[in-house]
This record gives structure tokens, sequence and C-alpha cells, in this order.
């Protein structure tokens, strides 16, 4: 009788940890887009360091990163059973300020055509007085506010794959994602960060195919790392006005939902102009954002005179 019911225990062990492992499948699956931009913007975050500060950088925002999570799944858990009303303004209010860092970023870039590199490397050749640990702070806090938006994406996403589940079980599958997330980003990021130091190591092998590989990774390191910069750029305006999209779905109805354009036949031509959508709908957030902090800064620096 001991026997039928400890192997009854283990049975339903065994189901339960299946269903887990399905349902945290099918949330990372639908996760998947915001995840290649979470990556392709937290290594633009932490790129352009000293080689030496590269890898405790990342760490620092992974332990960021980990932080949020623990802060975001409570939360957003109990407002799915308290506050389920509260979770779409959230969203679009952290969807505003992804695209308002995009458009802060392009404004910055073409505003300043001929400033300096602000680089840790740069800044150190430039003046060797300068705070490179403060920089180094400032870089990581703000690549931690950016990951606190995107992982508040990725777990409601996660959420909405496991809405029918028991609470427990929700609970466990985006413990599961969150974790899973953060060591797999975080993971990558460090692995690209640390593709030049590779190529110099290669480089002194004695093997010229090697040698090769290791100068074709040098030539590689920087290329990447500005692909990632324009990458994680689109990124926020892709992420931030698909966000917006949905919210607004949620709250107006215009005959037509702005998260789902199928104005083709194709289904790769309606996911390309629904991404091209919600890019134009970020950079129009974003700009708008922008433009208003410009008109408050002017006015309280005339109020200041």
């Amino acid at each position: 009788m001991a026997a039928g019911s400890l192997l009854a225990l283990f049975d339903d062990i065994a189901t339960l940890l299946d269903d887990i492992s399905v349902m945290s499948k099918i949330a990372v699956k639908k996760t998947a887009g915001v995840l290649g931009d979470d990556l392709a913007v937290n290594a633009e975050q932490v790129g352009n360091l000293r080689a030496d500060r590269e890898l405790p950088v990342v760490w620092a925002v992974a332990k960021g990163s980990l932080l949020n999570k623990l802060i975001i799944v409570p939360i957003v858990l109990l407002a799915s059973l308290f506050m389920p009303w509260l979770i779409t303004p959230v969203l679009m209010l952290g969807g505003t300020y992804l695209c308002f860092e995009g458009a802060e970023k392009v404004w910055h870039a073409i505003a300043h055509r001929n400033a300096k590199d602000h680089s840790q490397s740069r800044a150190l050749l430039e003046d060797s007085n300068v705070d490179l640990l403060a920089m180094e702070k400032e870089r990581v806090k703000g690549a931690i506010r950016t990951d606190f938006i995107l992982s508040l994406e990725i777990i409601v996403i996660a959420l909405s794959t496991v809405q029918q589940a028991p609470f427990a079980k929700q609970a466990v599958v985006l413990s599961i994602v969150a974790l899973g997330i953060t060591f797999a980003v975080y993971g990558l990021v460090a692995m690209i960060v640390k593709i030049d130091d590779l190529g110099l190591y290669l480089l002194k092998s004695a093997t010229t195919a090697v040698k090769s590989l290791g100068g074709f990774l040098l030539w590689l390191a920087p290329v990447l790392m500005k692909t990632l910069t324009i990458v994680g750029t689109l990124a926020m305006f892709l992420v931030g006005g698909g966000i917006l999209t949905h919210g607004v779905d949620h709250y107006i109805e215009f005959g037509v939902a702005l998260s789902h354009l199928d104005v083709f036949s194709n289904a790769f031509a309606n996911g390309l102009s629904q991404n091209l959508f919600n890019g134009l709908i970020g950079v129009l957030a974003g700009a708008a954002v922008v433009g208003v902090f410009a008109a408050a800064a002017r006015f309280y620096g005339k109020q200041q005179q």
C-alpha cells in the first residue's frame, strides 16, 4: 500500500514537471522576438568598455537583471490576480520609455555628429584623470533600467501563455523563464564582448589557419558591436511601438487591430509590415516625448534666467 502511494506520488510529480516543462517551452517560444531585442539592446549597452572591465560590467548588469525579475515576477503574478487592469498601462508606460530612449539616442547621434567618442578607452586616452568608475556605474544603471522594461514585457508575455494554469504552476513557469532568459542573454552578451580578446589570443598561435581566424574575429568584433548598436536602437522602437499598439487595441476599437494588421495574403509580408508599423509608432512616440522634454528644458532654462 505504501509502495503504491509512493509510486503514485512520483507519477504526480513527473506529470507536474512535464506540464511545467511544456509550459516553459511555450512561454520561451512566445517571447523569442523580445529576447532577440533584449540581447541586441544589452550587448549595445555594455559595449565600448576597457577589456578588463567588460565581464565585471556584464556581471553587474546581470545581477541587476536578476533583481529586476525578482521584483517583476511577484508583482506581475499578484497584479494578474488582484489588479489585472494595471498591467496594460504599466506596459504602455514602459513602452513609451523605450521609444524615448531610442529617440534620444538617435537625436544625440544627429545633434552631436562631431562629438568625441565617450567610451572608457577613449576617455582614458584623452584625460588620465577621468572618473571611469562613475562612467561605468552610469552605464550599468542605464542598462538595468532598460532591462527592467524588456524583462517586464517578457514576463507579461510568458504569463499570457499560462493564464489558465493554476497559480502555483504560473509562479514556477515564470521563475524558470526569468532565470533562463537572464543566464541565456547575459551569457551571450559576455561571449560577444570578448570576441576581440579571443581573436588576440588566436593570433599568438603558430598555425596559419588559427591566426587567420584570430584576424577575422578582430575584424568582426567592432563591426558586430556597431551593428548591435543600430539593432539595439531599432529594437527599442520595435518593442516600444509594439507595446503601444497592443495597449491601444486594449482600450480603443478602431474596427481593425493595430497590432495585427493583415494587409497582405503572405504571412511574411504581414509580419514585416507589422514590424515596420510598430517601428513607425515607436519613432513617433519617442520623438514626441523627446520634444516635450526639450521644450520643458528650454522653458525651465528661461525661468531660471
